[in-house]
């Protein structure tokens, strides 16, 4: 049931596979058929949980932007925003690969900008990989990247950096121009050699198509079941944030309510002296 709390044996823990995941790894799964799960992260803590967890791929999302510093898009987050929550996730991702993404205006239309900032990315966060949003106007920066030997994710569909440019939210490629250029570009960005795509809010029949038509693993967010993997912004489907609902998002538990509960507990104690009790002192 939704909300409710999964009360299994905390010795499940103990018996997730700790082999480290790779790029190597991620496309063995495809050919094996097995789902990958990929969620975001942004600091110590929760990527430990969810390190402890099992999680296949984390992403260092610049959602990072929205969920974490307050702002409507991810627009004004920075590269080194961006290295200080990935350094903080890498310190605790120990099993899954560590994906990092671009910020906007650090590699659009400049491929040496494109490098410099994935090289800043692996070498100050340590990180496993880059992410990058866009088609065949990036394929020359993803081809620079991947030649400093940077594995690059890509990113189609619903691309959020370019939300200025669409103007909306809504799902992408429902017209057969720009589905098909979506498949063109899921191609052009297999050749020039990510190791992996996403794919966000398009339908569901147009991302099992692609996904038949790479060879490399697809993510999907809004895209359909038909993909090789999932990935979710951890704050949406823990419902810590409450006013993002889109027909994608499964939430998983209701923590603002859980965590509001706790702090009213508090502050309640505090006001009323019962806390601290004469155990909880020196």
């Amino acid at each position: 049931m939704l909300f409710e709390t999964n009360r299994k044996d905390m010795s499940t823990a103990n018996k997730v596979n700790k082999s480290k995941v790779t790029t190597h790894v991620l496309q063995e799964m495809k050919l094996k058929g097995e789902k990958i799960a990929m969620l975001t992260a942004y600091d110590f803590s929760f990527a430990k949980i969810l390190d402890d967890s099992g999680i296949d791929i984390l992403l260092v999302g610049d959602s990072a932007s929205n969920v974490m510093a307050g702002f409507d898009s991810t627009l004004p987050i920075t590269l080194n925003d961006m290295i200080y929550h990935a350094s903080s996730v890498v310190r605790a991702a120990k099993r899954p690969l560590v994906v990092v993404d671009l910020p906007f205006g650090t590699y659009q239309g400049n491929s040496k900008e494109a490098l410099h900032s994935s090289i800043r990315i692996m070498k100050e966060a340590g990180a496993n990989a880059v992410k990058i949003e866009g088609g065949k106007e990036v394929v020359e920066s993803v081809k620079r990247i991947i030649s400093a030997g940077i594995p690059v994710m890509g990113h189609l569909g619903l691309t959020p950096q370019s939300i200025h440019k669409f103007g909306t939210y809504v799902v992408r490629a429902t017209e057969e121009k720009e589905a098909n250029q979506l498949r063109k570009d899921a191609k052009l960005l297999e050749e020039a050699g990510c190791f992996a795509l996403i794919l966000e809010k398009i339908p569901a029949e147009l991302a099992g198509e692609v996904t038949k038509e790479v060879k490399i693993p697809v993510i999907g967010i809004g895209a359909g079941g038909q993909v090789d993997g999932q990935v979710l912004v951890l704050h949406d489907m823990l419902g810590i944030t409450q006013d993002f609902s889109p027909r994608f998002l499964r939430r998983y538990h209701n923590l603002k309510e859980e965590i509001m509960g706790s702090v009213q507990e508090y502050i309640k104690d505090v006001k009323s002296g019962d806390f601290p009790n004469e155990r909880e002192q020196y």
